[in-house]
């Protein structure tokens, strides 16, 4: 039996936003996302893509047979407000009936739909079935690195008016090769670093002014999005050396969080030896073996 554990808002906004060509929202064995709220609050708003819990006549979860649990990696369940896994109520019933199905821990959202909807107002909806092709051209989000802060993405939803507004982004650090004039249009305050994704280019000297540039917007409760063309190599590296300097993360602390929130995410090879020169001067010493396969 798997189990059952509490899950973070934050981590499931992620898990509804990671991309490679396409949202993976269209992969058959990605995730299964269940409502167990009652059917007339469900049809009124649910988050996106979840299905609502069936019960039978005496109260049991119905366990849907169109749904391979056993090959799915997350299958998240939530109800109105869930706070504990010593509470009862609909949610745990759900994540109990699946527990055996899984071979992944079932995830119990913490706060349950009242909280996730609070913080991801445009990621609910009333949809209620999804073609593939639906699936597949769903517009994600950047990824969030410090909730309610520190964003993470691409060009495209950099550039994407309704993206900057449902974040209520107000500072953009762009590290890709383009630089649009919507930025002004959306009120938007934009550090630009006009840096390669090459090996022999320098983002290291581009990491003290990016740190204090994003510490004066935090500061004043402004939310901050780094990114790059694809959102995987240059604005990765900056993003971990942010989290470096001013959480003091060791490069391994910083590159596990990243890759938590945002799975595809890839320093190239000249980007990392610097993180590794970021990580002696911040902390005084380098902590992470960059020779190890992972990096």
């Amino acid at each position: 039996m798997a189990g059952k554990v509490l899950f973070e808002t934050t981590k499931l906004y992620n898990i509804l936003n990671q991309y490679g060509r396409q949202s993976r929202l269209a992969e058959s064995n990605y995730l299964c996302l269940i409502d167990a709220r009652p059917a007339e609050s469900y049809t009124f708003s649910h988050i996106i893509t979840a299905r609502n819990a069936k019960w039978d006549s005496e109260g049991w979860f119905i366990t849907p047979t169109d749904v391979e649990f056993e090959s799915i990696r997350y299958i998240i369940v939530y109800d109105s407000s869930t706070h504990s896994l010593l509470e009862s109520g609909p949610a745990i019933d759900c994540a109990e009936s699946l527990e055996k199905a899984s071979r992944f821990p079932i995830l119990i959202l913490i706060g349950g739909y009242e909280k996730f909807s609070a913080l991801y107002p445009f990621l609910s909806t009333q949809k209620i079935l999804y073609t593939i092709r639906e699936l597949e051209s769903i517009k994600p989000y950047p990824v969030e690195i410090l909730p309610g802060q520190l964003y993470m993405g691409d060009y495209m939803q950099a550039t994407n008016p309704q993206i900057l507004k449902d974040l209520k982004l107000k500072a953009l650090v762009n590290v890709s090769d383009e630089c649009s004039l919507m930025f002004k249009k959306a009120n938007c305050t934009v550090l630009h670093f006009r840096i390669a994704d090459s090996v022999e280019a320098d983002l290291f000297v581009s990491f003290e002014r990016m740190r204090g540039f994003i510490d004066s917007h935090l500061s004043t409760s402004s939310s901050v999005m780094i990114f790059s063309n694809h959102g995987i190599s240059r604005c990765s590296a900056l993003t971990m050396a942010f989290l470096m300097h001013n959480l003091k993360y060791t490069l391994k602390e910083a590159w596990n969080h990243i890759q938590q929130c945002k799975a595809n995410m890839r320093p190239n090879r000249g980007f990392v030896q610097q993180l590794s020169n970021w990580e002696l001067q911040t902390i005084g010493q380098r902590v992470t073996d960059i020779s190890e396969p992972n990096y």
